[in-house]
């Protein structure tokens, strides 16, 4: 009787935090940050790697399972476009909803947060060293982009990019078993884009239902940090084709 009790108690109480996060989220003021294009050289250089990306990840691209999780990095983390406005929307969702949600629900939002500043800082590096010590102007080769990963030297910041991708796939895998999630996400559809936070809505739930429909992250995550610190190990040990797709395929 105690335990049911209990787990009455804690269903009242997350019901009780639903109800507070919806009746609340009109008081969420939208601050305009505004768009702008990406600068020629930075978007030359996300082109090319969402073509890389595109090519390490073509198996999972191809598989049912993995295919909208796939996307939702290639369109909706790691894209040639700027995500100035959508990040800032991030930042003060997470810190106006932990009131009401609990952190483990809004803990992903906050590590896509983190990704994105220090893929910011990286990225430049890799530009700096691409145009400014190797001459690039209009075309980036595996090889250019291979030394000009060498002369950044930041080989442990690369590995915390990788951890952090394998943490948001983990958290949102975390999300989706959450009962609440669900629940949460559909009653905060009509405030949100009331209030001017329809973008981060619906990115919020490209994600969850990319996630949900792989009914489990573990290959998908595994496969992506072992390419990743297998093409990073190469680069950095001077490799002819750091990119050559020689490991284990995932179909389903």
């Amino acid at each position: 009787m105690l335990r049911d009790g209990s787990d009455e108690s804690g269903k009242m109480t997350k019901q009780a935090g639903l109800r507070g996060l919806v009746s609340n989220l009109g008081h969420l003021k939208r601050e305009p940050v505004g768009y702008r294009p990406l600068p020629p050289r930075l978007a030359l250089l996300r082109a090319w790697q969402t073509q890389r990306l595109t090519r390490t990840y073509q198996d999972l691209l191809n598989a049912d399972r993995y295919r909208p999780a796939c996307l939702f990095f290639l369109e909706d983390i790691y894209a040639a476009r700027d995500f100035s406005q959508r990040d800032h929307d991030i930042e003060r969702m997470y810190e106006f909803t932990r009131r009401f949600v609990p952190d483990s629900l809004l803990r992903p939002v906050a590590v896509t947060v983190e990704l994105h500043r220090l893929t910011e800082e990286l990225d430049q590096a890799l530009i700096t060293a691409l145009i400014e010590r190797l001459g690039v102007t209009d075309t980036i080769t595996p090889e250019l982009y291979a030394e000009a990963y060498r002369l950044c030297d930041n080989y442990a910041p690369r590995v915390r990019q990788i951890e952090l991708i394998e943490d948001i796939c983990e958290r949102i895998d975390g999300i989706v078993r959450n009962p609440i999630a669900g629940p949460t996400l559909s009653l905060a559809r009509r405030p949100l884009h009331a209030a001017g936070y329809g973008e981060l809505h619906e990115f919020l739930v490209r994600g969850y239902e990319s996630f949900k429909r792989m009914h489990g992250s573990r290959h998908f995550r595994r496969a992506i940090k072992e390419r990743e610190i297998t093409i990073l190990d190469r680069i950095y040990a001077g490799e002819a084709d750091p990119f050559r797709a020689d490991w284990p395929l995932i179909s389903a």
